[in-house]
């Protein structure tokens, strides 16, 4: 993923059944940071290490992206990108997606902020096991300690995100690496 200069690489893990999406992030030349999505609305965006542990708790309205998030977008053609031929669609001027013609995986998106990312592998069901879905206890600590202060209201995202969408389409479990 690339915002703005700085380069990332995700494993997004989308699970749509159990309701939960899971990015791992990896800054360049920076820590991990897990940001933990649940249906019902709540995100942990964490991190851990040698220098401490972070948490933030945050809350969206709408819970994860769902599946059919593609209903409703402007279909633009056929282009390519990235060396394949893509179906491209737009959706309410948030996001441009970019899937593959034959095998129907995704190959690129871009958000109407600048923020990039290109698709380096798709697993269609593969599977994070549920113990790696946990966010750390001091999440919960912190979050209990301050008796709801830790959570932040995204309230103004989330209405966009839910006239939107979301990144994935016609997905069950799924694993992604992406360059961004």
């Amino acid at each position: 993923m690339n915002r703005s200069g700085t380069l990332q690489k995700v494993d997004l893990w989308y699970d749509w059944p159990k309701g939960r999406n899971f990015n791992i992030i990896q800054t360049q030349l920076g820590k991990l940071t897990y940001d933990l999505e649940w249906n019902n609305g709540t995100s942990f965006v964490f991190t851990s290490g040698a220098d401490g542990d972070s948490c933030r708790v945050l809350h969206f309205d709408v819970g994860i992206l769902r599946p059919n998030w593609l209903d409703g977008a402007n279909y633009l053609g056929r282009r390519y990108f990235d060396g394949f031929l893509c179906n491209v669609w737009e959706k309410a001027d948030f996001i441009w997606y970019y899937e593959d013609v034959d095998s129907k995986r995704p190959v690129f998106w871009a958000f109407y902020t600048g923020f990039t990312g290109h698709v380096m592998t798709f697993e269609v069901g593969k599977v994070l096991e549920d113990a790696k879905w946990q966010a750390p206890v001091y999440c919960f600590k912190e979050a209990e300690e301050e008796k709801g202060s830790q959570i932040e209201s995204m309230a103004p995202l989330t209405l966009t995100l839910a006239s939107n969408g979301g990144l994935m389409r016609d997905a069950m479990a799924i694993t992604t690496s992406m360059q961004l």
